[in-house]
């Protein structure tokens, strides 16, 4: 079940959240040395519960143990050694010049922590899109209540066990539950100074429907249809053998995974080719045996997925059994694009390839589902990757690879559009849980006095030469 559908009103126990809201007014999480022990404390935990969260993701939907260490446990470790080698830095207020007009004053932007932030993490990278934005959270200064993806219920449970043992309960606080049953009244019964919501469009909606009325912004990091785009002068075995990985990395169940293929028509014969080599090299001649491939989550999402084996001709691949939740790696071709494997984000093993001749072709396809949330262009020519990395809106991307900028805690992750809202790793999670407040400190020395009544009109005039 999806956070949020079918809302439940069930009564909520809100003195952990007021004890939340009083450990934030006492302002135990403010200096930095409390938050540079708080990031330390998890990373020590996250030590302690490594192997027991590698277990968890694999007895949950079988991710091999190197995607769990790779795109889980080791980006986090990354983005908290990032937080305590900048902290300092961060924290500091940031000196600006001050108008003429201001003068004798000084201006400076001081970040302050936001106060108590609900975190709802998804369930396919369920131990980095959790605990990389509390990293974050905690380096600005906050309290946090984190929910995580019950459809990962193993995971969730140590997580839970992760956080407890880094923090105390009224420092960080973990939900768990099913998030149409837990995320709407907690969001009722108490207001957060921020929310932060990783998961489907559609309940991104209804999260930022539910805090309009009490003016709590949100951060959505949503999902959407991600195209890679191959040129006819692309390295074409290189870019098969990446799409490849990109594809079926966690059984595709990945948000910036690369949902389809817009090819060009002419190198679609050696793309094609090349693709089922790599695939064959990656996951062997039955991938069902292979200990390097995942499964779907759950029932649903496996019926959800093996529809769409029916939209289009397969190429390879398309085996599939319920018991195990397994779908074979999958290229379709002759693919509709009013199918709904072209509409919908796939979140599976499925790889529609569609060609294409001249470059608005791929605006074309690309605009019937706007805004995705990352974007892969193949090409050696620079002035085709700068048409199609200009010319598209989408959050972040590659040239001649997949995934790899969101590894990268330097640069800003999310969305535009459908694709969500606010951008996270890095220092832009600390900005992001910060409020950045400006001050402007005036000076006792004498003043010009311009702005005080009375007015005239050699008043207005200096006023004008200050302000020009």
């Amino acid at each position: 079940m999806n956070p949020m559908e079918n809302k439940t009103v069930l009564p909520v126990d809100t003195v952990p959240l007021k004890a939340l809201r009083s450990h934030f007014d006492s302002a135990a999480t403010r200096p930095y040395k409390a938050r540079r022990e708080a990031l330390r404390a998890l990373k020590r935990a996250l030590k302690k519960y490594e192997e027991a969260l590698l277990e968890a993701m694999h007895a949950d939907m079988r991710k091999p143990r190197f995607e769990a260490y790779m795109a889980d446990v080791g980006i986090v470790y990354a983005e908290i050694n990032d937080a305590l080698e900048n902290l300092s830095e961060w924290m500091q207020r940031a000196d600006v010049s001050t108008p003429i007009s201001l003068w004798p004053a000084s201006s400076s932007v001081h970040p302050q922590p936001l106060g108590v932030v609900l975190i709802i993490s998804p369930w396919n990278y369920p131990v980095v899109l959790a605990l990389s934005p509390l990293v974050g959270a905690i380096a600005a200064g906050n309290c946090a209540v984190v929910k995580p993806g019950n459809e990962a219920p193993r995971t969730a449970e140590v997580l839970e066990q992760v956080i407890a043992e880094a923090f105390r309960k009224e420092h960080v606080l973990v939900v768990q539950g099913s998030g149409s049953a837990v995320v709407p009244p907690l969001i009722d019964a108490f207001n957060f100074d921020h929310i932060f919501f990783t998961g489907s469009t559609n309940i991104g909606r209804k999260i930022l429907a539910q805090a309009a009325p009490q003016l709590t912004p949100v951060t959505l990091e949503l999902g959407g249809k991600s195209p890679a785009i191959v040129d006819r002068k692309a390295n074409i075995d290189q870019a098969a053998k990446r799409i490849a990985w990109s594809k079926f990395f966690n059984a595709g169940q990945t948000c910036i995974a690369t949902d389809h293929a817009l090819v060009h028509a002419s190198v679609m014969e050696p793309f094609l080719a090349a693709f089922a080599k790599h695939t064959e090299i990656f996951y062997g001649t039955d991938p069902q045996q292979c200990p390097h491939f995942a499964r779907l989550v759950n029932d649903k999402n496996f019926e959800r997925v093996k529809s769409y084996l029916s939209n289009g001709r397969i190429l390879f691949g398309g085996q599939h059994d319920a018991t195990e939740r397994y779908i074979a790696p999958t290229v379709l071709a002759d693919v509709p694009l009013e199918s709904s494997v072209m509409k919908e984000e796939i979140f599976g093993p499925i790889l529609p390839v569609i060609p294409w001749n001249e470059p608005e072709e791929v605006l074309a396809i690309v605009r019937r589902n706007p805004t995705p949330l990352a974007l892969y262009v193949f090409s050696k020519n620079g002035k085709t990757q700068r048409y199609f990395t200009e010319r598209i809106a989408f959050g972040g991307g590659c040239i001649n690879h997949c995934l790899l900028h969101f590894g990268n805690p330097e640069l800003p992750f999310g969305g535009v559009g459908t694709s969500g809202m606010g951008r996270y790793h890095g220092k832009r999670s600390f900005d992001l849980f910060s409020h950045h407040k400006g001050l402007v400190s005036a000076g006792w020395l004498p003043e010009p006095g311009v702005q005080y009544p009375p007015y005239s009109s050699w008043k207005e005039h200096v006023l004008r030469l200050a302000m020009k």
